[in-house]
């Protein structure tokens, strides 16, 4: 059985265009990353939690911001790894410099025996649907689509 994932992708208009707030991930790994390592702010559910649970908990956890309905939910997308996302979109705004993610801590560097601390999400920013596109991960791309299509 696929590992599932929740998550929820802010979008609002600015000046008669619509744009997506997308998170940059934390951590070495991601440091010099750019085009199509964004992602929408996602996790696993805990033992019982509803995915939509799950999802509202992780936005807020990884950006310090609230999500509020109403919900509007998007077809499921499998990551590259197998991963099921099931995404809600919501109408909302907020300020990425305002960001405050949590936080996880890993070996770093490898085999060095020191653990150090990295956000899980370093940046956020707000994206027309065009650089939106390049910016998140590609198996993503189909969300974004739908709320294109949402709005059309």
């Amino acid at each position: 059985m696929p590992k599932l994932s929740g998550g929820l992708l802010m979008y609002r208009v600015n000046g008669g265009a619509l744009q997506v707030l997308l998170a940059h991930p934390g951590g070495p790994f991601f440091q010099n990353q750019d085009d199509g390592a964004w992602s929408i702010p996602k996790g696993e559910p805990g033992a019982g939690e509803e995915l939509l649970d799950a999802a509202q908990r992780e936005f807020a956890e990884e950006t310090g911001f609230k999500a509020s309905p109403p919900f509007i939910e998007l077809s499921p997308i499998t990551q590259k790894g197998g991963k099921v996302v099931q995404a809600w979109a919501f109408a909302g705004d907020c300020d990425p410099a305002q960001l405050r993610s949590n936080t996880f801590t890993l070996a770093w560097p490898p085999r060095s025996g020191r653990v150090q601390e990295f956000p899980e999400i370093d940046r956020a920013g707000w994206f027309d649907l065009a650089e939106a596109r390049r910016k998140i991960k590609a198996a993503q791309i189909p969300l974004l689509e739908e709320l294109c299509r949402l709005f059309k």
